[in-house]
């Protein structure tokens, strides 16, 4: 998966000839009238006063993705849920043309300054942005120059809602780039950044954060992106240095502090410990915000701002144990929707004929020819594997029913075999696909073995093979769940569960509360639950550093008693005091260093030479030197 890559700093020369390129361009399109520019709440009223919000996730809040949440919504609802682009590179989607086009696509053609617009005659809505079925939407980026994100957002102004600045992302990446949460201890480049939007742009800009050390510098923090004109204020609870095995739980009354403390007009979201339904009502009421974004909880469960449906219309999609108290959207289901969005919008073309869901009490004869085939199958490659000649081609029907769609087409550049292996939906599929079925894959490893080898969805019929193996495996379970009446997984896993978790259940450093209201039977989609910090220094999986275990070592000491965990806290905290002493009594300037001779020191870090990566993204030659044995994060959001 593509991420935006560490830049070289960029020429502020280079990218005022870009922005000049760019309104020269402009000036000479046809555009529709310009709508009076709203601010702050008005504009949130605008749109429609959304209480929920996809969170942007970098290369996993893309138009497909979108579409499927959209979809478990009543119609009437759905244009009430916000939603976020991927965070895109200001300066790459400025530059590269290939690196633009392959992560946003509002029209057919590429997209430059003199694109055909909204209210233009020659103006025909793609997929991102289309006024018809993906609204509201804002679109994030990651910046670190003002004329270079100002230029990548007057590309996209036309075909969204806001732009927003990411000033959250905590990844190594970010770090040796200089862009998301590493722009904390630059309060000035921030304030400049949202500033040139707010002036140049006629569409709103808003901005996404997270919390500092103290609740007071992270007041004075939000105080300065709201005053440089930011509409709408998006807060993590966390701090940059939760992530990973850190990452632990988002603080909901930092947010609720800055409800309290900011003017009552402010629009807040609030972000983060969102896992189920239940939790958006809980975020809403305990922090005070105007709205609750997801990003992991939404990856695991696209139907998670959806309410259940009520008790006996729970149709063939939604799954609900004996005794009612635990339900969910089954994930052949949900996997069934993702596929029929990507056949409509991406591919341009009918999906398949299906069968309906399989429930109990339906016929089974499908499901052992099923069976039958898969093992024929299985025998054959295995012959394959085994002989000098090369494998044979297979041509299975999707469930016994449906043909291997073909995917190539002369007449449409965006059904062109190479355009396909890079279209931002396609590319997204596998790590989707594996967050969807994260739970349903450790039982059933065979299926994983095939996601594995599904690298992009523009093979789609290895997705419909997974699709089938997934229909057929979920039909197994619920016809074992119904044959046990319920004790397949009420006792066997439930109950297992509980007794493990009786002395930890009410441990505020344990998962133990969380596992066990969340779980569910595999084939039903479920959060991820994280280890907490000291769950994971329990289990290995989190080693503390050289720093860590030196403060450690010197509040044992002292006679503190204080345990691993709180020299893991002790350290991160440390790290969020540099970031609060950026504000002083004016919460503006950041103090320097000096040398013996009271000169300057330069602290600016030359970034490496970056090379092409995929999507038309850099990476990266050298590795960022890290200062702890942490394993990488796997956040997708900052």
């Amino acid at each position: 998966m593509a991420s935006p890559s560490a830049a070289t700093s960029p020429s502020p020369a280079s990218a005022a000839a870009n922005l000049s390129a760019t309104e020269a361009n402009a000036a000479t399109t046809t555009q529709a009238p310009k709508k009076t520019k709203l601010h702050g709440r008005a504009f949130y009223e605008s749109i429609g006063s959304p209480k929920y919000i996809v969170a942007p996730m970098v290369d996993q809040s893309e138009f497909a993705w979108r579409m499927l949440t959209r979809s478990f919504l009543p119609a009437e609802e759905q244009h009430t849920l916000l939603c976020y682009t991927p965070m895109f590179h200001a300066r790459l989607f400025t530059e590269a043309p290939k690196y633009r086009d392959s992560h946003f696509q509002p029209i057919r053609g590429p997209l430059t300054a003199d694109s055909p617009r909204p209210g233009s005659p020659d103006y025909v809505p793609f997929l991102d942005g289309n006024p018809e079925i993906d609204r509201s939407l804002f679109v994030q980026f990651c910046a670190n120059d003002p004329a270079y994100l100002l230029s990548a957002a007057k590309l996209v102004a036309p075909y969204c809602d806001a732009v927003d600045l990411n000033l959250g992302c905590p990844q190594g990446i970010a770090k040796r780039g200089q862009y998301g949460s590493f722009l904390q201890e630059n309060q000035e480049l921030i304030f400049e950044l949202i500033n040139t939007l707010h002036k140049e742009l006629d569409i709103p800009v808003t901005a996404k954060i997270r919390i500092l050390d103290t609740k007071e510098a992270t007041l004075k923090y939000a105080q300065n992106v709201l005053r440089a004109g930011a509409s709408i204020l998006t807060v993590h609870g966390r701090r940059r240095e939760q992530k990973g095995h850190q990452t632990g739980l988002a603080d909901w009354e930092y947010i609720r502090y800055l409800r309290e403390n900011l003017p009552k007009e402010t629009v807040i979201f609030a972000n983060g410990n969102i896992l189920q339904h239940s939790d958006l009502e809980k975020c809403l009421e305990t922090t005070g915000a105007d709205g609750v974004m997801s990003a992991e909880g939404n990856l695991s469960d696209p139907g998670l701002f959806a309410r259940s449906p009520a008790v006996g219309e729970e149709g063939r999609e939604y799954w609900r144990s004996k005794d009612g108290r635990r339900g969910g959207w089954r994930v052949d289901a949900v996997l069934r929707r993702y596929m029929d969005i990507i056949y409509k919008y991406v591919l341009e073309q009918e999906p398949p004929a299906r069968r309906p869901l399989f429930m109990p009490g339906d016929d089974v004869a499908w499901l052992e020819e099923a069976t039958s085939s898969t093992s024929t199958e299985t025998t054959t490659t295995q012959t394959n594997n085994n002989s000098d000649e090369p494998p044979r081609k297979k041509h299975k029907s999707a469930n016994g029913t449906a043909s291997t769609p073909s995917t190539t087409t002369t007449n449409n550049p965006h059904l062109d075999k190479k355009a396909l292996q890079t279209s931002p939906n396609l590319v997204s599929m596998q790590p989707h696909c594996f967050h969807l079925l994260r739970h349903f894959v450790t039982t059933h490893t065979d299926v994983r073995d095939l996601l594995a080898r599904a690298r992009n969805g523009s093979e789609i019929a290895k997705y419909e093979a997974i699709l089938s193996q997934v229909e057929r495996k979920v039909a197994q379970g619920l016809l074992e769940y119904e044959r046990t009446g319920g004790s397949s997984f009420d006792v066997d896993v439930l109950e297992t569960l509980i007794k493990e978790t009786e002395d930890s259940q009410n441990d505020p450093e344990s998962s133990a509360k969380a596992r066990r209201e969340n779980k569910r039977p595999w084939w039903v989609v479920q959060p991820i639950i994280r280890p907490l910090p000291k769950e994971a220094l329990a289990k290995g999986a989190l080693q503390l550093s050289k720093k860590e275990l030196k403060a450690q070592a010197a509040k044992k000491a002292a006679g503190g008693g204080a345990g691993v965990v709180a020299a893991a806290g002790a350290a991160a905290a440390a790290a969020g005091v540099a970031v609060a002493s950026v504000f002083g009594e004016t919460g503006a300037k950041k103090e320097e260093k000096k040398d013996e001779k009271g000169e300057v020191k330069k602290t600016t870090e030359e970034a490496p030479v970056p090379v092409q990566g995929e999507n038309g993204a850099e990476t990266a030659v050298e590795s960022l030197e890290t200062t702890t044995s942490y394993p990488k994060s796997e956040l997708v959001s900052g």
